[in-house]
């Protein structure tokens, strides 16, 4: 735990520069091609990218790092530790100009997130949380350095017979997850990109984000580790916990739900 609390300050380090590195990029007249699923993979993904990459390369040597960008050279199942990185989630939100993007790094330890960080650069904030010692909102200022520091914690689950306030995906909805949601009269539902939801149940914004169908594991693995940390929880729908690191060669999610605190509705 002493060593992984270590890598808190260089990671969100690394974060920042890799936002600036998107920032960096001119949205009007990038480079965008698809990918083999259909989804959009840009200039600032790969710039974000390589940020990541060299500076995990040159800060832990020891630690194996598997980036959405670089799936091709995964070598799965992974066990011990992993960094797991999406440099650039939210990539249609990039292309359309909005500012919910995020940059997702998270440590792995024997397939459970224990360290996450998740950058919104155009927002100039990153939330961190190490799971057991809390987590954090970060400021970062235009030369890159941290500003104010706030904790946060996820707030508790409303009784069954009050309205929750559910994160949803803008660009990623589908008809399980809003079926699970509107089982709750008066669910007020937000919407966020990327993992920003996470984050949202993380600070206490939103009680629940529920994913039910698939995504992948970079997507998850981040806000994950937030949310625990910042005193919720992450499950299937069945309550089970998620496995991280390639045990799926596909390295899919089948589903999840992030709650808030435990209480009368978990």
């Amino acid at each position: 735990m002493s060593t992984a609390a270590a890598l808190l300050e260089p990671l969100t380090q690394l974060a920042a520069e890799a936002g600036a590195a998107i920032l960096a990029v001119n949205r009007n007249s990038m480079t965008i091609d698809g990918k083999a699923d259909g989804s959009p993979v840009t200039q600032a993904d790969l710039a974000a990218d390589h940020v990541i990459s060299e500076g995990l390369a040159k800060l832990f040597p020891g630690i194996p790092t598997l980036s959405e960008e670089r799936l091709h050279l995964a070598e799965p199942p992974y066990a011990g530790a992993l960094f797991l990185i999406d440099p650039l989630d939210g990539t249609k939100e990039f292309v359309a100009g909005r500012q919910e993007f995020t940059v997702n790094i998270a440590l792995i330890v024997d397939g459970t997130p224990l360290l996450g960080i998740v950058g919104a650069p155009a927002l100039g904030l990153i939330w961190r949380g190490l799971v057991g010692q809390g987590a954090e909102r970060v400021e970062i200022r235009p030369d890159l350095s941290i500003g104010k520091v706030t904790a946060i914690k996820a707030r508790t689950i409303p009784d069954r017979d009050q309205p929750w306030v559910a994160a949803v995906s803008r660009s990623h909805g589908d008809l399980r997850s809003e079926a699970f949601i509107a089982s709750r009269p008066g669910a007020v539902r937000q919407e966020f990109g990327s993992a920003l939801k996470f984050c949202r149940v993380a600070e206490g914004q939103a009680d629940i984000y529920p994913r039910l169908s698939p995504t992948c594991e970079w997507d998850v693995a981040a806000g994950h580790a937030v949310v625990v940390a910042a005193g919720g929880f992450v499950a299937d729908s069945h309550g089970q916990p998620l496995h991280f690191g390639g045990r799926r060669e596909d390295f899919i999610i089948p589903e999840f739900i992030a709650w808030g605190g435990r209480g009368a509705a978990a």
